[in-house]
């Protein structure tokens, strides 16, 4: 069998909160982060971090991880406001560092031989 590129790229991002317009009312203190590599995401030791606005944000994070246009709202907005709309928190999403993965490490689907050739 021959040899073929498997690998990809993703972004690692962190996610910390920052103060908006409001007082915040939620479980979450302005720098209260968390960090997401790959699919894996953590915590820095002894902070939580509340599941409704974890909730809000996970949809938007595989696309923050990936390569975007560079006229794409998804590469320049980089807060989300908090989903309680009488909490003042906003969430800026970072990309920190790029991470190379490869395409069988990751999942058991086969690549198509069409996939392989298409850049």
């Amino acid at each position: 069998m021959a040899e073929y590129d498997d690998e990809f790229t993703l972004w690692d991002l962190r996610v910390e909160v920052i103060a908006g317009d409001k007082p915040m009312v939620c479980d979450h203190r302005e720098g209260d982060f968390f960090e997401l590599s790959g699919e894996n995401l953590s915590l820095p030791p002894g902070q939580s971090f509340p599941i409704y606005p974890l909730a809000a944000l996970l949809p938007l994070l595989p696309a923050k991880q990936r390569d975007t246009d560079p006229n794409d709202w998804m590469t320049t907005d980089t807060e989300i406001a908090c989903p309680d709309p009488h909490c003042g928190a906003r969430f800026r999403i970072i990309r920190t560092a790029r991470r190379t993965f490869r395409h069988g490490a990751v999942t058991v689907v086969p690549l198509e031989p069409s996939s392989r050739s298409e850049e």
